[in-house]
């Protein structure tokens, strides 16, 4: 009986142990995605979105077709000139990516600019895309960190 009672007060134990971090896990702060409005960009849909996990900030830009194609089109893959960047307003940077984005028919999405930033703070994210003989047009998105 002592062995049995002292297996039992051992599986309680380690139950205990294990349900310490699942109740941590919870606790942990939720992602939020604020995306600003769509605009039409190059002939194609654009937007740009801030995820925001507690007080970290990541903006993403992403690129997908206007409508959808005619029946039998082949579209072409297309080279675009993207640019994102992020800032807090009033404040720092949250730095720039410029470069080239492939596209063909599938929703792309353009990383790479974020960080820590103070809750409270409102953050500024804006998105181009170009492709001659089109200009780029910026979509922006504004939102205000939580605290």
């Amino acid at each position: 009986m002592n062995r049995l009672a002292l297996l039992a007060a051992g599986v309680a134990g380690a139950a205990t142990l294990l349900a310490v971090p699942a109740e941590a896990g919870a606790a942990t702060a939720a992602t939020t995605v604020t995306c600003g409005a769509s605009g039409l960009q190059a002939g194609l849909s654009t937007k740009v979105c801030a995820e925001i996990t507690g007080n970290s900030v990541q903006f993403y830009g992403q690129i997908s077709l206007a409508g959808p194609p005619s029946p039998g089109t082949t579209l072409p893959t297309r080279e675009l000139l993207t640019g994102l960047s992020g800032q807090v307003v009033g404040g720092a940077s949250l730095g720039t990516v410029n470069g080239y984005t492939r596209f063909t028919a599938s929703t792309v999405q353009v990383r790479g600019v974020g960080g820590t930033v103070p809750c409270g703070s409102t953050v500024h994210g804006s998105f181009s895309v170009a492709e001659f003989p089109w200009s780029p047009v910026p979509v922006t998105v504004d939102v205000v960190v939580p605290c």
